[in-house]
C-alpha cells in the first residue's frame, strides 16, 4: 500500500530516524516523492536527547515537503511516533521550538488548498521495512567524534556560557560612562577577589566568609 502511495507525484514520504553515539546525535531523513529518493539530509548535533533529534529530522522533512510542488499529501514514517506527538502537545515541553515550527509549516501548507493532508505513521525498528530500513542503517552508519572530548559534560557547557556573559557583562559595565565609582572589591578568606557565578543555578554571589544576604543589605544601603 505505501509503495503504490509513493508512486503518486503529488504525495510526499517523509522517513526520518535518529541515533545517539558519542553524545552526538544523528538526524536524519529520505523523501520519497513517485517512488523516488528525491531529498536526503543528516544533521548532527551534540547535547540534545533521542526525541529532539527526532523532532529536528521530522520538522526538516515537512519544511523539505511543503516547498515541493504540487504536493498535497504528506507522510512522515518514524520509529519515534512519541516524538511526533510532541506537535499536537498543547502542554509546555522544552521541544516547542521545533514544534511550533512544524505547526507553522503546516499551517501554511493548509491554507493553500484545505484539501491538503498529513499523516504520521509508526514503523519500528525491527520490521526493517525497506524505505525505513534505509535510513536506519544511515543513521547508525556515522561515527561523529566530538571537537572537545574531554569537555562534553553539560556542566561544561553551562560554565562556558557563564564566563561568555561574564565576561561581556565586565566589558559593558567598563565601557559604561554610568558605573560611578569607590567600589568595595568582595574577597574570600584567601584574599581572593570573588567573582559572580551561577552556573549550578545558585545566586550571582559566592559565599564570602559571611551571608549573601548581609552582603545585600550593606549594598543596597551604601
Amino acid at each position: 500500500m505505501v509503495l503504490g502511495l509513493s508512486s503518486s507525484p503529488s504525495m510526499a514520504l517523509v522517513v526520518t530516524d535518529a541515533s545517539i553515539k558519542n553524545d552526538i546525535a544523528t538526524s536524519i531523513l529520505h523523501i520519497h516523492i513517485a517512488n523516488l529518493p528525491l531529498t536526503k539530509m543528516v544533521h548532527h548535533a551534540a547535547f540534545v536527547s533521542s526525541t529532539e533529534a527526532e523532532l529536528f529530522a521530522i520538522r526538516c522533512g515537512i519544511n523539505q515537503a511543503c516547498i515541493k510542488e504540487n504536493i498535497s499529501k504528506i507522510i512522515v514514517i518514524t520509529d519515534s511516533i512519541h516524538a511526533a506527538k510532541k506537535i499536537f502537545d498543547s502542554k509546555l515541553h522544552p521541544f516547542q521550538t521545533h514544534t511550533s515550527a512544524i505547526l507553522s509549516e503546516l499551517c501554511h501548507f493548509f491554507n493553500v488548498n484545505q484539501e491538503n493532508s498529513i499523516e504520521f505513521w509508526e514503523c519500528p525498528s525491527c520490521l526493517k521495512w525497506r524505505f525505513h530500513h534505509e535510513v536506519d542503517k544511515d543513521s547508525k552508519s556515522f561515527n561523529p567524534t566530538p571537537s572537545f572530548p574531554c569537555k562534553i559534560s553539560w556542566d561544561y557547557c553551562k560554565k562556558t556560557d557563564s564566563n561568555d556573559i561574564i565576561n561581556q557583562w565586565k566589558m559593558t559595565f567598563q565601557a559604561s560612562d554610568r558605573k560611578g565609582n569607590h567600589f568595595l572589591d568582595l574577597v574570600d578568606d584567601n584574599l581572593n577577589i570573588i567573582e559572580p557565578a551561577y552556573t549550578k543555578g545558585g545566586s550571582w554571589l559566592q559565599v564570602f566568609g559571611h551571608s549573601n544576604s548581609m552582603c545585600s543589605r550593606y549594598e543596597s544601603h551604601h
